[in-house]
């Protein structure tokens, strides 16, 4: 049995002499972690039946397509991968990291519409979500996703891009745009970032293995606890650090999180000092209401207000009602009365 496997097995509570038909059943009930389980036996030399290994074959061709799609929109785009496709790049060969989505940061909010566009051009997607979020500049997200190759067990493709790397929790921690360049850093900035929201949460399995493809790279100790305190995560960082002590050996990670010590107190002393005074800003979520024809002329994204109750955010590839939470039927009907005549103003040169 490989280390990574004895990990699995400690991570699920799974009893290593029931074998590995047990350690896969456990890995079902969690969200894509039978792919990795099941590179994880191939890997060990375990044998299995065709059903298995086909579940496993589209789940690295998907992880394949992903990494395609992001070498030919960073190409075209200038958006580039982060999170989930990074972190995968240091698993051991043949481990395969889940990615149930392929997150982008653009540059600008023009590479993200043409990212959007290129995406859907390229494939059959069926939805797109948006959100704006954070404020002086605003922010853009856009989730497109269209079926799996087996729609009936695959999960939908989804690709997730977005103008802030990351988009903190609207109060004390704010957007930050930018990512360092340097790739271990940034994916545990990541990581980090990924515990804002989750903090009651013990980190999941997949998170405890980047914990430990990382722990192979090397960090300077001192500049990493400062990136990240810079990042407003030492205490994000410090607690993942800690819980993933428990399980694993840390390497060059210890030394990062013995230097993150310092970091903590200032930090929680700026966030209790910001919720006194900083305004909670939360993401405005667009419900759809139409597809259009590409608007290849447009850069941006148009942010309409016809009402002071009505926000409509008007894209490249759709057109979208703007809440916090979701809209009632009146206010879809509202909206697209408006956007009727918005449509009638614009084919007499009004717009």
């Amino acid at each position: 049995m490989s280390v990574n496997t004895a990990l699995l097995y400690r991570l699920l509570d799974a009893d290593p002499d029931a074998g590995p038909a047990e350690l896969l059943h456990r890995a079902r009930a969690c969200h894509h972690l039978p792919h990795l389980v099941l590179s994880a036996l191939v890997r060990d030399g375990v044998r299995m039946g065709e059903p298995a290994r086909a579940e496993l074959r589209r789940a690295r061709d998907r992880a394949a397509h992903y990494a395609r799609t992001a070498v030919d929109l960073a190409r075209a785009t200038g958006v580039r991968a982060i999170r989930g496709l990074p972190l995968a790049e240091y698993y051991p060969a043949g481990l395969l990291r889940p990615l149930d989505t392929l997150d982008l940061v653009a540059p600008d909010e023009a590479a993200l519409w043409q990212a959007v566009i290129r995406l859907v051009t390229d494939h059959p997607v069926e939805h797109i979500d948006v959100s704006l979020f954070g404020d002086r500049p605003r922010h853009t997200a856009v989730t497109v996703r269209w079926h799996a190759e087996d729609p009936l067990v695959d999960p939908w493709y989804r690709v997730h891009v977005t103008t802030a790397a990351l988009p903190g929790d609207g109060a004390v921690v704010p957007v930050r745009p930018y990512l360092v360049a340097d790739e271990p850093v940034e994916c545990l900035i990541a990581l980090a970032e990924s515990r804002l929201h989750r903090s009651a949460l013990p980190p999941g399995p997949v998170t405890l293995l980047d914990i430990a493809g990382l722990d192979r790279q090397p960090f300077e100790p001192t500049e990493t606890a400062a990136v990240l305190a810079a990042y407003r995560l030492a205490p994000e960082a410090a607690a993942l650090l800690d819980h993933a002590a428990d399980h694993l050996p840390l390497g060059p990670l210890t030394a990062v999180r013995a230097a993150l010590a310092p970091e903590l107190a200032p930090e929680h002393r700026r966030r209790a000092e910001a919720a006194a005074t900083a305004p909670c800003l939360p993401a405005r979520h667009g419900t759809p209401l139409r597809r259009t024809a590409i608007r290849h002329t447009w850069d941006e994204a148009r942010l309409l207000t016809p009402t002071p109750d009505m926000s409509l955010l008007l894209t490249p590839v759709a057109d979208y009602l703007l809440a916090p939470t979701p809209a009632t039927r009146s206010a879809r009907t509202a909206a697209l009365h408006f956007l009727h005549h918005w449509d009638a103003r614009c084919r007499r040169g009004g717009c």
